[in-house]
């Protein structure tokens, strides 16, 4: 009885560690998520969706209510990027970036360029 009840304790400490863990990394996720939606509402590009140019607070309020619809599909950042905002989940078709004096990049490289660099900047 004695060691089943130890038994129970371990297990109970290891779950609590796992879920401890994995809160902690969703709300980090969430934090980087929120700032790439930022970063997009606050970047003076353009976004191209299914061939149409939409100003930079639509794209970040269209990428919001998809995230919001899917967010159960989401556990990273990257999964954010791969699954939400890089392509139109009627047409498939890639999202574009357009930024003043620059070249058109697909949403999915600038997203990850941008949160690369929310990274390096977390780290320092």
């Amino acid at each position: 009885m004695v060691r089943s009840r130890q038994n129970m304790v371990k297990a109970l400490w290891l779950l609590t560690m796992i879920l401890a863990t994995t809160g902690s990394a969703a709300k980090g996720s969430n934090a980087e998520i929120e700032f790439l939606l930022s970063a997009i509402s606050s970047s003076g590009c353009q976004f191209v969706r299914n061939s149409t140019k939409y100003p930079a607070i639509k794209a970040e309020t269209h990428l919001r209510m998809k995230y919001r619809n899917a967010v159960r599909y989401v556990s990273s950042a990257e999964d954010f990027v791969i699954r939400i905002a890089s392509k139109s989940s009627w047409t498939g078709k890639a999202y574009q970036i357009l930024c003043p004096d620059k070249e058109s990049q697909t949403s999915a490289q600038w997203l990850s360029d941008q949160l690369n660099h929310y990274r390096a900047g977390a780290s320092d």
